[in-house]
């Protein structure tokens, strides 16, 4: 019996590789002849050919097995929304659909160009980014003027930053969505406020909408005025009855005349809306408005409910109301709800034309789908390296019981984890950026990184709070991260909120997008024509069943053998990470089709579970993310740390994930038997352990090439009154200072000096020669510089008031 078992495998293994059914059953036949002459069981014989003549041939497959159950999952399958439709289309797929095959090929994800910027792109950041940052004071902007200083709003239009995306013959800069990332970060890591205004026009606008589907009209009249700020955009989706679900937006438009710029009759649309959270609203001229159009009269056509629509209208338009300002958590970027009672536009302001009506989810979609994939993470990788500098800094420079802050065990984990999630970060944002400058759209993937990110951000400010204590809860001019602190709710809820992106829109769009036969075989059964929905049904799931068999078969192998055999790019710091990525890859294949199978359409509603699959997708993306990222750097030694922290961390988070599923998912007895085959002998990744922590975390607290490459690309510098300037100059005078400090800790502990700290010890060990006149200057500068940098600022009761 264990011979024939290995001999259907055989054949189902060639199948899967698509060597032809006549050849494999040949192979079968001659492989049960010699079965069956050894053991003359002509029973057993006749039996296992029946299965499988039954199996192999077509017209008796599918009406015996083929047809039931494609009865049953049309029965079983909820109607797919249009909305839910558009949404599946958007984009395309990438790397993640490599990760889904369970058979990843490399060579999609390492002949991917390094993501690199252009002569005049690296001009403007270190120019105008570079002038425009310096120009900036967060506590001004968010605590006095709660809005960005007048002369910094016409800085920003002069020099184009609304116009990053903008082509050159319409005026704009035309920059690389990695150029627009490295802009946005520069900003946000000196004002979150600015960074949002910047990145919102340049991001999910009318300008990125016109670009794919405006009119040449409508691209001639509105991106010269966009690019150089002369019309302000903003986009207004939301409102009250209608966040994240969009097919509940209750905002009309209704086909009709009307009289219209002097003219009595014209054919148009007359709206009603109200939206709210709308970014740029308040000082918006010109409203991408979204909305549900109708066509009562049959003025357009034979359809009534025509759906979701977009347009350009000036916001000066009779019957738009804008209204007062939102206050987003202490931001200062503008931000309010606006309405329109019977507005009537014409036909040519439908963003497109009359030709795109209806079209506007799918514009939407497909916007989001690189769109969300640049601003968010930018601004998550600015916030990163600048908690990384400045708070790996502080605590070098803070002391408590005369050791540096960062000496502790108990800080060097949370600087660890600054240090590494930073990495991750920045990883993936870098190598998705390039992704898009390739012309790739990968929708899940922008999902997986705006959610992913935006989360890590949180860890990392919430680790710098902690690290920081009382100076970081103290708001003030000279407090850096307070602020960042605060707004961190609005980046997790913005252009998708977490929750949804992570529960619904990852694993729930990824499985039909990503796995190699799913959307196919969803696809067949929504099919008009019966017959031919059956015949292409009945082979992708026999395709599906090879695909099942072979991740079964290779889940067990490589998890028995930890992936050792398998041939993978990589030196030999990295080749282990690829390995574990492939079998963590398959294991995850095997585990969502059972899902999928058993909990069929239900499974969208399995939000737990949906969150768990999320999670290991995510990771296994960022993992790549991060050995991309580690090749195309060149490899530096001093980034080990960095390397080795990021892939077992998320190597690590990944298997954690697919255990939860375990637990979770149906008919536990058989998920105990797909548990051990991924997972033969038990859980093998482990978290970063101490020595790796303690590496990690050094590289925060010293003045190094991986520090500066770690932070690299962010808003540096030196002036002593300026809030992070001063942790700049304090981090350079202690490190200047630190070999003298423990030259006069060693007098200290044989005896020569009288212990304890500052002037009085730094004249003894001057008196007695253990330091010379120019170190004693070294360490009161040390200490001036220090007593600088952990001033906490405090007001009078007027100025409280």
């Amino acid at each position: 019996m264990i011979w024939l078992a290995v001999l259907i495998v055989v054949v189902w293994v060639l199948s899967y590789y698509q060597v032809a059914l006549l050849k494999s059953t040949v192979v079968l036949a001659a492989l049960l002849s010699v079965y069956s002459l050894q053991s003359f069981n002509l029973l057993l014989w006749s039996f296992f050919l029946l299965i499988f003549l039954t199996i192999n041939i077509p017209v008796i497959r599918r009406h015996i097995i083929s047809k039931p159950i494609f009865k049953l999952m049309q029965s079983a399958l909820p109607e797919m929304s249009q909305t839910e439709q558009e949404a599946m289309d958007a984009g395309n797929t990438w790397w993640d659909a490599e990760l889904f095959s369970g058979q990843p090929n490399w060579k999609v994800l390492l002949d991917l160009p390094a993501a690199t910027l252009t002569t005049e792109e690296q001009e403007f950041i270190d120019g105008p980014v570079e002038t425009l940052c310096a120009m900036l004071d967060d506590w001004d902007i968010t605590h006095n003027l709660q809005d960005l200083p007048e002369h910094v709003w016409e800085y920003i239009k002069q020099q184009k930053f609304c116009g990053m995306i903008i082509p050159k013959h319409y005026g704009g800069l035309e920059f690389s969505n990695f150029a627009h990332s490295e802009v946005v970060m520069k900003i946000a890591s000196r004002s979150a406020s600015a960074a949002v205004t910047v990145m919102v026009p340049n991001s999910l606008g009318p300008a990125k909408l016109l670009l794919s589907c405006g009119t040449q009209q409508q691209k001639d009249y509105y991106l010269p005025r966009l690019a150089t700020g002369q019309e302000i955009p903003c986009f207004a989706l939301t409102g009250p009855n209608a966040g994240s679900d969009a097919g509940a937006m209750p905002d009309t438009g209704i086909v009709c005349y009307a009289a219209f710029a002097g003219k009595d009759k014209v054919l148009g649309i007359r709206l009603n809306w109200e939206k709210r959270y709308i970014t740029l609203g308040p000082v918006a001229t010109v409203i991408g408005l979204a909305f549900k159009l109708y066509d009562p009269e049959h003025l357009l056509g034979d359809k009534e409910n025509i759906g979701i629509t977009v347009a350009l209208i000036p916001a000066k338009t009779p019957g738009i109301s804008i209204g007062r300002r939102h206050f987003p958590l202490n931001s200062a970027f503008q931000n309010g709800p606006n309405w329109g009672k019977d507005v009537f536009i014409p036909l040519d302001w439908i963003l497109g034309g009359v030709e795109q009506v209806g079209n506007g989810w799918k514009m939407l979609m497909q916007s989001l789908a690189t769109g969300r994939a640049v601003s968010l993470p930018a601004l998550s990788a600015g916030t990163a390296k600048f908690v990384c500098r400045n708070t790996g800094a502080y605590a070098r420079i803070r002391k408590q019981f005369n050791i540096s802050l960062g000496e502790f065990e108990g800080i060097e984990e949370p600087l660890a984890r600054i240090a590494g999630e930073t990495y991750i970060i920045n990883a993936a944002r870098t190598v998705t950026a390039a992704a898009l400058d390739q012309g790739q759209k990968p929708s899940v993937i922008s999902a997986i990184i705006k959610y992913e990110l935006t989360e890590r951000m949180r860890r990392i400010i919430n680790d710098g709070m902690d690290i920081q204590g009382g100076s970081g809860i103290c708001l003030g001019p000279n407090n850096y991260l307070g602020r960042l602190y605060q707004v961190i709710p609005v980046c997790i809820t913005v252009e998708g909120a977490n929750i949804l992106t992570r529960t619904m829109m990852i694993f729930g769009q990824g499985a039909m997008r990503c796995h190699p036969l799913v959307y196919d075989e969803v696809q067949a059964l929504h099919q008009q024509d019966k017959v031919a929905a059956l015949q292409q049904f009945d082979q992708l799931l026999f395709k599906h069943m090879g695909f099942m068999i072979h991740n079964q078969v290779s889940s067990f192998w490589l998890g028995l053998t930890n992936a050792r055999f398998l041939e993978v790019p990589g030196n030999k710091q990295t080749k282990r990470y690829y390995r574990s990525i492939a079998r963590l890859s398959v294991g995850f294949a095997y585990i969502a089709d059972y899902a999928i199978m058993i909990l069929g359409g239900s499974l969208k509603r399995k939000e737990r579970i949906s969150g768990q699959f999320a999670d290991v997708l995510s990771n296994l993306y960022l993992c790549s993310t991060v050995l991309k990222y580690f090749q195309d750097q060149g490899c530096p030694e001093d980034d080990l740390p960095l390397l080795h922290w990021a892939c077992q961390h998320t190597l690590y988070q990944a298997q954690q994930s697919l255990f939860v599923i375990f637990s979770l998912l149906p008919y536990q007895p058989i998920v105990w038997g797909l548990a051990a085959t991924i997972f033969p002998a038990g859980k093998v990744f482990k978290a970063p352990k101490d020595s790796l922590i303690h590496q990690t975390a050094t590289l925060l607290l010293n003045d190094s090439e991986a520090r500066d490459r770690l932070t690299q690309g962010i808003y540096i510098n030196e002036i002593e009154n300026d809030a992070t300037g001063r942790i700049e100059c304090a981090f350079k005078a202690v490190m200047a200072a630190l070999p003298i400090e423990k030259r006069i800790h060693n007098a200290q502990r044989s005896k020569q000096l009288q212990k304890g700290h500052g002037e009085a010890v730094i004249n003894e060990a001057l008196e007695k020669q253990i330091i010379s006149v120019e170190e004693a200057a070294l360490l009161e500068k040390a200490d001036r510089s220090r007593d600088l940098a952990i001033k906490v600022d405090d007001f009078s009761a007027s100025e409280m008031l």
